[in-house]
């Protein structure tokens, strides 16, 4: 059986941090990314508050290697 969707599913907006507010990003059909915020300014708000696993887990990996 279907869900059923909220007649008001497309009227509602995301919660977004507050630095992010109107911020809007489109993928076309071709697949480019087209956005109202400038790419610099989003790259430097995810460093500031994402942490990158990848870079964590090579620490990690690091510290046992020169344990042993």
């Amino acid at each position: 059986m279907a869900k059923k969707k909220d007649k008001n599913s497309k009227d509602k907006k995301p919660k977004v941090h507050d630095e992010l507010t109107g911020f809007n990003i489109k993928i076309d059909e071709f697949g480019e990314i087209s956005s109202n915020l400038n790419i610099d300014k989003l790259n430097q708000f995810l460093d500031e508050n994402v942490e990158d696993k990848k870079l964590i887990e090579k620490n990690e990996k690091e510290s046992k290697d020169k344990e042993i």
